[in-house]
């Protein structure tokens, strides 16, 4: 009887305990969507209400209803993109030091997921024994006293994670980079926590760099010159691929 007692107190634990798991991933899912919501709320009021009130200096308070604040900010913001990226207010503005970086419409500025869409990803030594992905973002020569280049260093963009538009710019040897066929998009996904996988990870020799040269890089890199490995699935490693 002791023991029926005992095993029945068990399951009804271990039921408490079920439910509790459940209210959990709920709290989860809801509290961090509600804080956005919260936040929202909060600028759109005050937007708004700062809106309205400059709305009231030229129309009567009985004309101006809730949102129109919020339409005239967006209205605002609109022109002001215009007036940015289409006249030379955003040439005056990006002279300005460090602040001017944000107001550029030539190469370079800031790094945003679409400007990161159109750079060429790479990987790179990060350590003798660490390769690292990154994106190029141009390639410089190195000379001395104005004679012949010596080398070349290309300038890579080594995004952080989970954020990806923040990171540093790595001048490199251009022999310790190499170019990756794969779209920007699969090596984002392989950053974020390999949220997808691609089939394979497809090495590219630079323009006009000989055979024997690029077979010397990839193994460099720790890399079979006919394979390559491909990112594993649970509980496995990873299987050799063809370089493409």
């Amino acid at each position: 009887m002791l023991e029926l007692k005992q095993e029945a107190e068990g399951l009804s634990m271990k039921t408490v305990r079920r439910q509790l798991g459940f209210l959990f991933f709920g709290v989860i899912v809801w509290l961090p969507l509600a804080v956005v919501a919260f936040i929202l709320n909060i600028v759109f009021q005050g937007v708004d209400s700062l809106g309205r009130t400059i709305l009231q200096l030229a129309v009567p308070e009985k004309y101006v209803f809730t949102g129109f604040g919020f339409l005239l900010a967006l209205m605002v913001s609109y022109a002001t993109g215009v007036a940015l990226k289409k006249t030379s207010v955003g040439v005056v503005l990006s002279k300005i030091p460090v602040a001017g970086m944000f107001f550029s419409t030539r190469k370079g500025g800031v790094m945003t997921l679409s400007r990161l869409g159109r750079l060429k990803p790479c990987l790179f030594l990060y350590s003798p024994s660490c390769p690292s992905y990154g994106w190029v973002l141009s390639e410089e020569p190195v000379r001395s006293q104005g004679s012949d280049p010596l080398y070349a260093l290309v300038n890579v963009y080594y995004p952080n994670v989970p954020t990806i538009v923040t990171g540093s710019i790595f001048p490199l040897r251009k022999e310790s980079v190499m170019l990756l066929g794969n779209t920007s998009g699969e090596v984002l996904d392989l950053l974020l926590y390999s949220l997808r996988c691609p089939e394979s990870i497809k090495v590219l020799p630079w323009v006009g760099e000989s055979p024997s040269g690029f077979s010397e890089r990839v193994r460099r890199f720790g890399l079979p010159a006919d394979s390559i490995a491909s990112c594993p699935q649970p509980g496995q490693v990873g299987r050799p691929l063809p370089v493409s």
